[in-house]
């Protein structure tokens, strides 16, 4: 999936008013994501995305990445951590932050493999999962 038709999902599926604002939501969300997944989690997602997006994504993880001998599991943090997280980086509400990131992982089902949302899924504890779209969340239980 290209980075304009990309972000003309996020945008549609959130109602969102314009590019822009489409764009903060899928980086905000994506950076999140990146903090709390496992770094090798975070790069094979950032690997089926537009450079564009993939980029914060990448730096964020290698941010968060754990120092030598440390397990590299992600940060752990639920639902309200994340939707904290995600308004903060977007300035957005928090309720307006999961509406958006619900629209990102809808749109990340289409554009990344099968078996990558399996392990994106599998990596977020339940109440995060339950963000993504309904098929997906309901196989990770």
């Amino acid at each position: 999936m290209q980075h304009d038709e990309l972000l003309g999902l996020v945008q549609a599926r959130a109602a969102l008013p314009d590019r822009g604002r489409a764009e903060r939501a899928v980086r905000a969300t994506l950076e999140t994501v990146a903090e709390r997944v496992p770094a090798g989690l975070a790069q094979h997602l950032a690997a089926q995305l537009p450079h564009e997006i993939a980029e914060p994504m990448l730096r964020v993880s290698q941010e968060h990445a754990p120092a030598e001998g440390r397990p590299s599991g992600g940060e752990r943090f639920d639902l309200t951590i994340f939707a904290g997280r995600v308004a903060w980086r977007g300035g957005v509400s928090e309720e307006a932050a999961l509406q958006e990131a619900t629209a990102v992982f809808e749109v990340l089902d289409a554009a990344l493999s099968p078996e990558l949302m399996e392990k994106l899924s599998h990596s977020l504890p339940h109440d995060i999962r339950e963000l993504l779209p309904l098929a997906r969340a309901e196989e990770s239980t």
